[in-house]
């Protein structure tokens, strides 16, 4: 068994899912095994940056997270790797520090961006018969 301090938190984002561990150390975050500062796209890369500068980056330096991701597309597994750390950090706080600072954590994050910490429940519409998608139909012709 483990004898140092960990949480197992995830974070979804239509297909995409992100599984975080955080457990104590001096401050790495690594998204599949490399560095956050190498993760492509790279305009994307500050969207991830968004969980960490939210609450500030002296919040994550007692901690280590390693993130997990697969699933989706590129825009929707960084809305996934931003909502799991954004949980890992919460989680980690009330476990092993205080509610009251966990509680502020989840009230900046909140106050932020509310998909940091509550996921979109928006999946794609299946399609169906007689048209080209979801909703769209063969134009109906009367002459």
């Amino acid at each position: 068994m483990a004898s140092y301090n960990a949480v197992q938190t995830f974070g979804k984002k239509k297909t995409a899912t992100a599984v975080a561990h955080a457990r104590e150390g001096k401050g790495l975050i690594k998204i599949n095994g490399s560095p956050i500062t190498l993760l492509q796209p790279e305009i994307l890369r500050l969207k991830v940056y968004e969980a960490v500068l939210a609450v500030g980056e002296e919040t994550f330096a007692p901690i280590d997270v390693r993130v997990r991701v697969k699933g989706g597309g590129h825009v929707s597994q960084v809305y996934a790797i931003r909502q799991a750390l954004a949980k890992a950090v919460v989680a980690y706080y009330a476990k092993y520090f205080d509610a009251a600072s966990s509680f502020e954590l989840k009230k900046k994050l909140v106050s932020y961006d509310r998909t940091l910490l509550i996921a979109d429940p928006r999946r794609m519409e299946p399609k169906k018969f007689g048209g080209q998608g979801a909703r769209a139909r063969r134009q109906k012709s009367y002459r």
